[in-house]
């Protein structure tokens, strides 16, 4: 064979292979592809399995002492149940709005709204209404017109009033039993109070109700000083000092709307002498946070409230779930919708002789 002939085959051979390897390449391309589709198919299937609704929550404030255990009790809640979209407002109503509308872009299914302004509740139940997602308000409850004006509108929370009457029923139990405690003897509590938020529902009806129950049960009363402590511990030991300072010992009773200004109060009466060689003061406030129930052990603070953050948590991550999924809002939980389609979450009023209660709600 010529040599030129013996060049002419092997192109022919060479280009032979080539094709070949070509048709394989392609049909292992092929096969490759077919797999890659069976697994991405698989795999959205396992997805949709396993896919959690995505719900929107914004709280007023992170470091709002009580409101960061409920936001923890949210985030427990939600484990392996929900996807969370988790915003702090920072006290501002303009920024919360923001936040609303970036969770219904994000493709939030339900809402789950710890108000900064609870006026402001309209503004987002008509957002919320637009897109077709329900919304649960948690812990500052808007009026009832609005929550009527949505069907897709639930709270979760308590009645406010039951703190201010537990309070003060704290308060008509010590003074009985303490007569000590009339330190002018002329049978009236002469008291300071330390307001919450102005306007907040919470702070309007436990400043009236406690008052209204220790007159309930026959004691009179003589209000000394009512200024708020925007729920601060800070702002809390100021007015105490400035209290202190005017009044000194014709102060016969503390009376906070929660536990951080009154844990404020307890620090400025400390550094004024009191709690030290039978020099004292009763003190009460509202939540009974895991500081307050450690100066209840100690002594400082006579009792509290229990504001059942676990409970509130748990129950507002209840009622978003089913919400987004379309089901009845109660299903498969222990709680009720009162008329107003709120579910209230029960107070306690503590003190050392039930302080295990409260801890019980920290575990």
């Amino acid at each position: 064979m010529s040599k030129k002939k013996i060049l002419s085959l092997l192109a022919v051979c060479a280009l032979t292979f080539s094709l070949t390897a070509c048709g394989a390449n392609k049909t292992n391309s092929g096969t490759s592809g077919n797999n890659s589709k069976a697994t991405s198919s698989d795999a959205t299937k396992d997805t949709s399995k396993t896919e959690k609704p995505k719900i929107g929550v914004t709280i007023y404030k992170f470091d709002d002492n009580f409101m960061s255990f409920v936001r923890r009790a949210i985030e427990n809640s939600a484990k392996d149940k929900a996807e969370l979209i988790l915003n702090d407002s920072q006290n501002s109503q303009v920024t919360q709005n923001e936040q609303v509308d970036m969770m219904i872009s994000k493709g939030a299914k339900a809402l789950a709204i710890n108000l900064v302004d609870p006026q402001a509740a309209p503004a987002i139940i008509s957002k919320a209404q637009a897109a077709n997602i329900p919304v649960i308000f948690f812990n500052k409850e808007p009026n009832v017109e609005a929550m009527k004006s949505y069907d897709k509108t639930w709270y979760v929370g308590t009645a406010s009033a039951e703190s201010g009457i537990k309070q003060g029923e704290i308060v008509a139990k010590s003074w009985k039993e303490h007569p000590e405690f009339d330190k002018n003897k002329d049978g009236k509590i002469q008291y300071v109070l330390i307001k919450g938020e102005p306007g907040h529902p919470d702070a309007e009806a436990r400043t009236k109700y406690v008052v209204d129950e220790i007159k309930k049960q026959g004691i009179e009363v003589e209000q000394l000083e009512l200024q708020t402590g925007m729920w601060d511990t800070v702002k809390g030991k100021e007015l105490m000092d400035a209290w202190l300072s005017k009044h000194g010992d014709k102060i016969e009773y503390v009376i906070a709307n929660n536990d951080a200004m009154a844990l404020g109060a307890i620090q400025s009466l400390k550094a004024a002498g009191y709690f030290t060689n039978d020099k004292y003061m009763p003190v009460v406030g509202v939540d009974a946070i895991p500081d307050a129930i450690e100066q209840i052990k100690s002594g400082y603070m006579l009792g509290s409230v229990l504001n059942d953050a676990k409970s509130q948590g748990t129950a507002t991550v209840q009622l978003a779930i089913n919400a987004a999924l379309g089901k009845d809002v109660l299903d498969g939980t222990e709680w009720k919708l009162d008329e107003n389609k709120a579910v209230r979450v029960p107070y306690v009023g503590i003190t050392k002789e039930n302080i295990s209660v409260a801890e019980e709600a920290y575990k």
